[in-house]
Parts: structure tokens; sequence; C-alpha cells
């Protein structure tokens, strides 16, 4: 069983998902950044400073000033949070997006480069057309 397990464990598809996931996570702080330091900012001016994480409707409880006050008075729905979330959301899929449309884009290009067929070389060239001198003869 350990033999089988070291075979599994050392086959290139799963190395391949090791290297995967540990870009991915490099590649994730990548992305909240952009997000969170670059986009968010011009979202916020845009918008006016309008912070979404705190909107709430208090559904239960005195009316509270917090929406941690809220959360411990009763039952309340965060909306705000979740619009956030979903802001995050669409701006990380779409920047995703572009890069993996940029991606696809470069192997167009390498595939359309690979597949341009080379020139016939001068000899071959000299020996088709002695041949159809002579099929023609």
């Amino acid at each position: 069983m350990l033999k089988e397990f070291r075979e599994f464990a050392l086959k290139g598809n799963v190395v391949d998902l090791a290297i995967g996931i540990i870009i991915g996570a490099a590649f994730s702080g990548l992305v909240n950044s952009i997000v969170n330091d670059i986009i968010m900012p011009i979202i916020g001016v845009i918008t006016g400073g309008i912070d979404f994480t705190n909107k709430y409707i208090q559904l239960a409880g005195e009316p509270q000033p917090t929406l941690d006050a809220a959360r411990k008075a009763g039952a309340t729905v965060a909306y705000g949070n979740f619009l956030t979330l979903l802001i995050n959301f669409i701006i990380v899929a779409w920047i995703l997006f572009l890069i993996v449309k940029g991606m696809n884009r470069l192997k167009r290009e390498k595939a359309a480069a690979a597949a341009a067929p080379a020139a016939t070389p001068e000899d071959v060239a000299l020996l088709r057309e002695i041949r159809d001198l002579l099929a023609k003869k």
C-alpha cells in the first residue's frame, strides 16, 4: 500500500496540482491587493465613500446604531457585507477573465506562428520543376 501511495503522490498530475495550489495561493494575495488597494478606493470615490459593510436591516430588538450591536440585539440582515463580497467577487472574476483572455491570445499567436509553413528549399523546388517537365514529355 505504501508503494501505491508513493506512485500516486509522485505522478505528474498530483505534482502539477500541488504547484497549481501554491501558485493559486500566491495569486490570490495579488488579486486581493488589486481589488482592495486599487479598485475599491476608486469605487469608493465614485460612490461618494459609501461603505456597504455596515448596512443592515434589524428584524428584532431595539434599533441599534452599529451592525455588531444590532446582531447582539436580535435577528439582523447584514446585506451590506453581502454586497461588498459580491462586488469583490465580480471584480476578481473580471480580472481573472482578462488574464485568461490575454493568455489565450498569446497561445493563439504562438500556435499561428508555429503553424506557418516553412519555405520550400530551393533544391526541392528545382526537383519538382524537373519532375513536372519530365512528366509533360
